[in-house]
């Protein structure tokens, strides 16, 4: 089962622990994904502690297949994000799983 986290739930999860105006922390998220953003398409690699590493790949053009149809198409090349998690936030990971 998939559920999503939405910024409006962070929002309201943070303003349940902290009690500040909820536009206070909207825009403070915004700012902090900004951040990120604008880091990881200057410097192509954000690492935050504790937490993990974002990272830009570029993706070369190649020849996919729709497994349907066998129909085969050229695939573009892009740029992808990539996300790695630090040694502690799988340690943290595992923790909750062995309860």
């Amino acid at each position: 089962m998939r559920i999503n986290l939405t910024k409006k739930d962070i929002v309201k999860s943070i303003y349940m622990q902290l009690g500040l105006s909820k536009r206070i922390i909207d825009i403070i998220l915004e700012d902090i994904l900004k951040i990120i953003v604008e880091n990881l398409i200057e410097h192509k690699k954000v690492k935050i502690s504790n937490f993990g590493t974002f990272e830009i790949r570029h993706k070369k053009e190649r020849v996919g297949r729709n497994p349907k149809t066998k129909e085969k198409k050229i695939i573009s090349a892009r740029n992808v994000v990539l996300f790695k998690p630090s040694q502690d936030f799988k340690k943290f990971i595992n923790i909750i799983n062995d309860k």
